[in-house]
């Protein structure tokens, strides 16, 4: 075999055939049948061969050796098949190194890859130890390497030993190193890497025929090594985008058309009150989650029109104060919903973002939250009446607190702490604003009643008084803002509520007392609706207060409104007196329709377009 030994670039003899382009009978075989796919791979391989060939020229070619080309083409097929099995990135690289060194019969070999600095950095190795690889002992290697990667051009030594580029160098000695053959991972006409291999054995060389093979095994392994490195970089995107929106204070979910969930955020998760195990997400089971499964029944409607909406319109529908109630506790919502195509499993969908402004919604409340006092004369009355409200609910909160304590409810004491806070907070806001003689005067701007309506409802029902009370609400989503001080509407509402609440008890009372007189069991139910809608005219909005109480006689009626008339034990008589002309500074007006034994109803109209109206700008 000595003589067989050949400088770089002359050619060698071998007993073994060396692989060709098919010649024109194999040609034809591979023709008979135009539907054998593999047939057309390999004839795709051929014309892979013959562009290597014109930059590398072939020994003769000959028809005895077409069998052998045909193998080889074979066993390429079989590696790409094989490499491309996979999209993990390190077992791509095994699989090109275990093929690489079965089909040349190497004794060893490494891959190194160009990191984001043009740095080549080994990824894997066969009978080479990484720390091998980084040290002195394969300074060859590693040059041999770089040339390869800056030039692009593979290189490759029949006999390292008997060639003059390499037979001067130490390494090569020490290591008894035969044949070398190092070629470039190229993606198009970028270098991605190399893929190197060799061996020691005298008896085994490589031939030239074994560099074009290597050439387009490398070509096939570029664009798996480069497929799996997108993919790994798609699943680290794919991770790092799931982690932010997870930490992402606001909820976030997306459902398809059928409202099933195909995905939900952690805030999400919160704001529902569910944990991960009661929602399947699209995708993870044969039944995912319908979105209406985690609301509320009696909230279903309204979702389902705002979803609806969004769907049909393929429009953004955005809802800046929803109330939802949890069951425990009512949670002020920011909604929006946006359209969305094209979702993974197919279909389009939409995105939910929804955050939790329960906070800003208590805080906006009770900076609004001050009484205008009608007269000087009645302001220490006023006074009183505005500070028994607050004073009512720290009260009802600090009875709570001492029952969750001693059922070590730790959760509802945290909450009843900040509502006494807030109220005491409230409390100070409101005696600060008594103390600026130009409060008295009223503070017009343009407001949504909606939302004015919502947000004291949303702080009532916390109270104890009113948990016991079914609201109904009917609340025309479309009204517009109107110009108004809010918190003299704002005080407007309060008074009416509350005073529906004592008649509430009063005829619960009066029920309950009836019901024992006869040995039975009151059925009585405390309702209160309340229901805001444009007139007929479109010229007021109009907001009707009413419940199912003791009701008023026609005596009452008539001095309903009159400064200091009251039926309480305790009361002054000049809440309902200062709603009136609250009303009326509007340019609307207060009313009241009741019948005793049956009920009351407050009707509060206010004008859509004020005269001389030059209201500040109200941001929501």
């Amino acid at each position: 075999m000595e003589d067989s030994k050949s400088k770089s670039g002359q050619e060698s003899s071998d007993s073994r055939p060396l692989p060709t382009f098919l010649d024109s009978s194999a040609t034809r075989e591979i023709e008979k049948d135009p539907f054998n796919e593999t047939g057309s791979i390999l004839q795709e391989f051929e014309d892979q061969l013959r562009d290597i060939a014109r930059h590398e020229p072939r020994i003769q070619e000959s028809a005895d050796t077409a069998n052998q080309s045909t193998e080889d083409l074979q066993a390429l097929l079989e590696i790409s098949l094989g490499i491309n099995s996979t999209m993990r990135l390190e077992d791509t690289l095994e699989h090109v190194m275990k093929n690489a060194i079965e089909l040349l019969g190497a004794e060893r070999g490494f891959i190194m890859l160009l990191d984001d600095f043009g740095v080549l950095q080994c990824k894997t190795a066969y009978n080479i130890s990484t720390k091998e690889l980084s040290g002195n002992g394969l300074r060859i290697s590693n040059s041999i390497a770089s040339k390869v990667a800056k030039t692009g051009k593979a290189i490759f030594a029949s006999d390292a030993q008997d060639d003059d580029r390499f037979a001067e160098q130490a390494s090569i000695q020490e290591l008894h190193l035969r044949s070398i053959i190092c070629v470039p991972l190229k993606l198009k006409q970028n270098i991605i890497g190399v893929i190197y291999l060799d061996h020691s054995l005298k008896s085994k060389h490589f031939l030239k025929s074994d560099l074009y093979v290597f050439q387009l095994l490398a070509g096939l392994a570029a664009s798996a090594i480069h497929n799996a490195s997108l993919y790994e970089h798609l699943l680290d995107l794919k991770h790092f985008t799931e982690n932010i929106i997870n930490k992402s204070p606001v909820g976030r979910l997306v459902i398809d058309a059928q409202y099933q969930i195909v995905s939900i955020n952690d805030a999400g998760l919160s704001i529902f009150d569910k944990n991960k195990e009661q929602v399947t997400i699209v995708g993870s089971s044969e039944n995912p989650t319908r979105f209406f499964d985690i609301v509320p029944e009696s909230e279903t409607p309204r979702w389902r029109q705002m979803i609806d909406i969004a769907f049909n319109t393929q429009q953004a529908f955005e809802d800046s104060r929803y109330f939802h109630n949890t069951g425990y506790v009512e949670k002020a919502l920011s909604i929006k919903l946006s359209p969305l195509s094209k979702l993974p499993l197919g279909g389009d969908g939409l995105i939910l973002a929804i955050e939790d402004i329960t906070e800003n919604v208590i805080l906006e409340k009770y900076v609004i939250l001050s009484e205008k006092l009608v007269a000087r004369g009645e302001m220490a009355a006023s006074i009183g009446h505005e500070l028994n409200n607050y004073l009512t609910i720290i009260n009802n909160n600090a009875e709570l607190l001492e029952r969750n304590l001693k059922s070590e409810n730790f959760d509802k004491v945290h909450f009843n702490c900040q509502r006494i806070t807030e109220n005491i907070s409230g409390m100070k806001r409101f005696t600060d604003g008594l103390m600026d003689s130009s409060k008295l005067d009223s503070d017009f701007l343009r407001y949504d009643l909606k939302h004015l309506v919502e947000d004291l409802l949303f702080s009532l029902r916390a109270q104890t008084r009113f948990k016991e009370i079914l609201f109904t609400t009917d609340i025309d989503a479309s009204i517009p803002k109107i110009s108004i001080d809010v918190g003299q509407i704002q005080q407007i509402f309060l008074n009416l509520f509350n005073n529906a609440a004592d008649a509430l008890e009063e005829r619960e009372k009066n029920e309950k007392e009836s019901a024992e007189a006869k040995s039975e069991e009151s059925s009585f139910e405390k309702r209160l609706g309340i229901n805001v809608r444009v007139d007929e005219n479109s010229e007021y909005i109009i907001a009707e207060v009413i419940d199912n109480a003791i009701g008023m006689t026609e005596e009452t009626l008539k001095n309903l409104f009159r400064p200091h008339f009251t039926t309480k034990e305790s009361g002054h008589g000049l809440g309902l007196a200062n709603c009136k002309k609250i009303a009326a500074r509007h340019g609307g007006e207060l009313t009241v329709k009741s019948k005793h034994g049956e009920g009351t109803m407050f009707r509060l109209a206010l004008p859509l377009k004020r005269e001389n109206a030059d209201d500040k700008p109200k941001e929501d």
